[in-house]
């Protein structure tokens, strides 16, 4: 991969990857607008790496009291363990959960949903789908309802539904928070939380392929920079997303989505 490709990319990836506009679907696109060949596993192995570190860049305060609580999670019911490490503890608990849905379809059909990202028509009307889920939100009204294992498989239900091209995972999380009455914060910062263990899981596993397959220097120093660019990119858009769901202007990425489909669209099939 060429280093103009692999900033280009990486950026993008990075923006897309947690603004509600589909990096899968960006990635698939701008692939096929630009001519540019399949990126590849070494590609998408440091991309979402650096989407990871930018997770635990901006929430390294929760994700450090996350871990602290692991253990308190066989002790919930001990009278001695304090309020604070018992909400972490069972937010750990709602995070596996939430993970449970995508975890099992990405392992039960990964050879069909590898197929499904070479259609880039179904990738322009997916991006449709997910502006008219975005543009909802403009209609729901927190409830300050508080995170459970009901609502935390729901959500995890909308993240592997993202899975096909041109879903937002970032969207249809959050989305599907809001529409559960959960205050709207808290719907984006249990989203972008529960992205971690599956980034992290789906970086594993495609680290241990890309360790049979090693790189060559050039290669290495092309993806290093695109992880770089994802880092930063993903940094700005979780920064820049948190501040606009707190004033409630989340919808206009709908708007844009549904007029990127359209084009995509039209430009696909004339």
């Amino acid at each position: 991969m060429s280093l103009i490709k692999a900033l280009v990319l990486g950026v993008l990836q990075g923006l897309s990857e947690f603004l509600p506009i589909s990096s899968s679907g960006h990635l698939v696109i701008v692939e096929h607008l630009l001519s540019f060949t399949e990126s590849g596993l070494a590609f998408e192995v440091f991309v979402h790496f650096g989407s990871l570190l930018a997770v635990v860049w901006v929430f390294h305060k929760e994700i450090l009291q996350l871990l602290k609580a692991i253990p308190a999670i066989f002790q919930l019911k001990s009278p001695r363990l304090n309020q604070e490490r018992k909400s972490y503890a069972l937010l750990n608990i709602y995070i596996l959960i939430a993970s449970i849905p995508a975890a099992l379809l990405g392992l039960v059909f990964e050879d069909q949903i590898e197929a499904i990202f070479e259609n880039h028509l179904l990738a322009f009307v997916m991006l449709f789908v997910t502006g008219l889920i975005v543009w909802s939100s403009r209609y729901t009204t927190d409830k300050n309802k508080m995170i459970g294992i009901g609502s935390s498989f729901l959500i995890g239900c909308a993240q592997a539904f993202a899975i096909l091209p041109g879903i937002s995972r970032s969207g249809s999380t959050i989305v599907t928070g809001l529409w559960l009455g959960i205050p709207r914060e808290t719907a984006a910062r249990f989203s972008f939380l529960m992205a971690v263990p599956v980034i992290l899981g789906a970086t594993l596993l495609k680290l241990r392929e890309l360790w049979i397959n090693p790189l060559s220097p050039d290669e290495l120093r092309n993806l290093v920079l695109a992880s770089l660019a994802a880092l930063l990119s993903s940094y700005l858009a979780i920064r820049w997303l948190l501040s606009v769901i707190r004033r409630k202007k989340m919808e206009w990425f709908g708007v844009y989505c549904m007029v990127i489909s359209l084009i995509g669209i039209i430009a696909h099939l004339f």
